[in-house]
């Protein structure tokens, strides 16, 4: 198995990071995505508070993933598993937050497997990415949310 672990820190809020988190719509605001395929998605809440069980189908460049929440802890911890990706199998991640100095401290870490040259590619691509991820959840969450 492939790992990798990320962080990244906010002047925000446990609540607001945890918002943006479950409203897959606002991924490709602060993420790498691109966008989010609501048409392979399943079970997202109108109101932006997806819960365990909802299929988000985000698109970047030509490619469509599949993530499934698979547990919530409410403003501490959201984890999620591929429902469908064919770069990688048996994805598992975790966000942990955690509440550090009047912010929060954000930990995004997971496993995955993949064939030996997508293995090689991913080992050196994915946690450079997901830094990506964490450092844009971390500098969106700190803008005021909309009325």
């Amino acid at each position: 198995m492939l790992s990798y672990s990320v962080n990244a820190t906010t002047a925000a809020p446990p609540a607001a990071v945890w918002r943006l988190l479950l409203d897959a719509r606002t991924w490709p605001v602060w993420s790498a995505v691109d966008s989010l395929d609501a048409e392979r998605s399943s079970g997202l809440d109108p109101d932006g508070r997806d819960q365990v069980g909802a299929v988000r189908a985000f698109r970047t460049g030509k490619t469509v993933t599949g993530e499934r929440l698979t547990g919530l802890v409410e403003e501490k911890q959201l984890t999620y598993e591929d429902a469908f990706n064919k770069a990688l199998h048996d994805y598992r991640a975790v966000i942990d937050l955690t509440p550090a100095g009047g912010g929060t401290a954000i930990h995004w870490h997971g496993t995955y497997a993949a064939g030996w040259a997508t293995g090689l590619l991913l080992r050196r691509v994915m946690p450079r990415i997901m830094q990506q991820m964490a450092n844009g959840l971390a500098a969106h969450a700190e803008r005021p949310a909309p009325e």
